[in-house]
């Protein structure tokens, strides 16, 4: 598991490095991002939020987030994909974001509904995925990532960004939920 670098660290600002080298270091650096976004909990993490300047990312929701209601048949796969672009967008929703690196807060966010995304698996091979919902919105987030921008830079004002509130200490007999972040 590695660090999770936050607003204002420079590596969030820089366009990455395309991944030329499809190696066991690359493969590594993979498992890193993995074991980092389950840790936080998070459904996506871009190499540059590990301090880590390359065109990867990773996305995951769990068939248990209610949020993809809609989207069974997407949940549950680990997304892998290295220097990723957006080839086609359709449609329009605006749905509520918060990131790893901008802990603390979400806004509304207007994003493309359904994309399609090519890119290259961890063996260099080239992909193509059409995602949609909120998998699309993950993989939109990821990809700005990858061009040092923030999901707070697609916000239309301010006034679309909140601070969430600190949860009181659960008690020991009522679980209480916990949200992931992108």
């Amino acid at each position: 598991m590695r660090r999770i670098a936050v607003a204002g660290e420079p590596v969030l600002r820089q366009k990455a490095r395309g991944v030329n080298r499809f190696d066991p270091s690359l493969a590594s650096l993979v498992r890193d991002l993995v074991d980092t976004m389950r840790a936080a909990p998070g459904i996506g993490l871009a190499a540059p939020q590990i301090g880590v300047s390359l065109r990867v990312f990773v996305a995951e929701i769990s068939p248990e987030d209610e949020r993809a209601v809609d989207e069974l048949d997407q949940t549950g796969k680990l997304y892998i994909l290295c220097n990723p672009q957006i080839v086609k967008a359709w449609g329009e929703v605006e749905g509520t974001e918060g990131c790893l690196s901008i802990p603390g807060y979400v806004g509304e966010v207007k994003r493309a509904e359904v994309v399609l995304v090519r890119g290259q698996n961890l063996k260099g091979k080239p992909m193509r995925v059409k995602v949609r919902g909120l998998l699309a919105r993950v993989f939109q987030h990821e990809i700005d990532h990858l061009d040092g921008i923030l999901f707070t830079d697609r916000l239309e004002s301010l006034d679309k960004l909140r601070k969430l509130e600190q949860p009181s200490p659960p008690e020991e007999s009522v679980p209480r939920p916990v949200a992931a972040a992108i």
